[in-house]
């Protein structure tokens, strides 16, 4: 009997003790790194209050290990040398146990030194232009291979397009994006005399030349298409400029990677019908999970409030990382990566999104058309489409691999059978 008693006296003592363990721990911090002021604030505004909706939600299932989930939210104020020291703020002042955030990847590349000295987690919400893997980052959005490549193919054959203009804002992504899509172009036999291409600094508002620059490619009678990496509150006066020219969708369609329904939401978009998008997610999409998400967003925020791709992406990566923590028993960040590969989630579209070693999803892409209401029609879908981190389409990305799982590697050549392990692997 006394040694039972011992016995129930220490089972009890343990318990206790993981109990107080998991007290001094709680409330779990969870950083929150999007621009609420300056030229991206009309984007991220929108993923600050998708992460707080989250977080709200989690608490009241529980939270995650038995502890609240806090929101410590900063404003880097597109800045992106800001960016990087608010970043450090939420790891080294806030100690918070993950971070979701950024949109540009100047932004994030800022960030990118300051995640891996202090060994951070960063959930990366966003499109981006791929050519990187780091262990402390899961991409959650687009790489090329699941927006850019399948959007230029329905161009080409959908569309007809022969002749192509690539604008973008003048940063990483657009220009890493486009030079893609020039090799891929002429690998299809695009010739590159048809290929224009145009950057323009973030906040650009003078359309007219660059418009009219457009519009003259269509001089010799073959069809021109505008892929669009145009970034932030840019794309008001473009889209405005493209209506005072009188260009419609079938004069010269415009498939956009940086234009959902926030976006829209602001314009004007009787005279954008039909123009496109492509993403991985759309309001419209008709499914039980999405029209759940619909309402408890706007009864949140208000009816007038929309949804759109990159609220999905930190939909299915904050849940993904819930899991993670779970399964790993622990917010430490090196056991939630290990529980994080082959985690699976539903995403809003139907079907279930998938992280693969290499810190991508695996997630369908869909091609939207502009309606008059600013919301899309789904006209395009894919079967899920594993995110690549390496290009397939430029020669010295072709050969390398990422595989953080079995490999420990971001950028593993092929040919040589070797790691090139530089600090953050772009």
């Amino acid at each position: 009997m006394t040694i039972l008693k011992t016995a129930l006296c220490t089972t009890t003592a343990l318990a206790a003790m993981a109990t107080a363990a998991i007290a001094e721990d709680c409330p779990i911090k969870v950083g929150v790194l999007h621009s609420l002021s300056g030229t991206m604030a009309i984007s991220e505004t929108t993923l600050k209050d998708t992460m707080l909706m989250l977080i709200e939600q989690q608490n009241e299932k529980g939270g995650v290990l038995g502890c609240d989930l806090e929101a410590v939210v900063v404003d880097p104020a597109s800045d992106w040398p800001l960016f990087a020291e608010k970043a450090r703020e939420l790891l080294t002042v806030h100690d918070v146990d993950v971070i979701f955030g950024n949109w540009t990847s100047v932004s994030r590349k800022s960030v990118l030194p300051v995640i891996e000295e202090l060994d951070g987690l960063l959930f990366y919400p966003v499109q981006y232009e791929g050519e990187e893997s780091s262990k402390n980052v899961f991409y959650t959005g687009a790489a090329p291979n699941q927006q850019a490549i399948p959007a230029t193919d329905y161009f080409l054959e959908e569309l007809g397009v022969e002749k192509f203009a690539l604008l973008g804002t003048d940063y990483v992504y657009p220009r890493t994006t486009n030079n893609i899509l020039e090799s891929y172009l002429k690998s299809k036999g695009v010739s590159a005399n048809d290929i224009f291409v145009n950057y323009t600094p973030f906040g650009h508002s003078d359309w007219s030349k660059i418009v009219a620059d457009v519009v003259a490619l269509a001089a010799d009678g073959k069809k021109v298409g505008v892929i669009s990496t145009i970034n932030g509150d840019a794309n008001i006066g473009f889209y405005k400029e493209l209506a005072a020219a009188g260009i419609s969708a079938d004069d010269i369609p415009v498939v956009a990677f940086s234009v959902g329904e926030e976006e829209l939401s602001g314009l004007d978009t009787s005279n954008l019908v039909g123009h496109l998008a492509a993403w991985n997610y759309f309001q419209s999409a008709d499914t039980e999970a999405n029209a759940e998400w619909v309402a408890a967003w706007k009864a949140r925020m208000g009816a007038e409030r929309v949804t759109n791709d990159p609220m999905e992406a930190h939909y299915i990566g904050f849940n993904m990382w819930v899991n993670a923590a779970e399964a790993a028993g622990t917010t430490d960040v090196d056991a939630v990566r290990s529980a994080m590969y082959g985690q699976e989630f539903p995403n809003l579209t139907g079907g279930t999104a998938v992280m693969l070693p290499n810190h991508h999803l695996a997630k369908p892409v869909l091609i939207g058309e502009i309606l008059d209401d600013g919301q899309f029609d789904i006209i395009s879908e894919t079967d899920v489409v594993p995110g690549d981190a390496w290009t397939d389409f430029l020669p010295e990305s072709a050969v390398l691999v990422s595989d953080w799982k079995d490999l420990g590697c971001g950028m593993y050549n092929t040919e040589t059978e070797t790691c090139v392990q530089t600090k953050s692997n772009y």
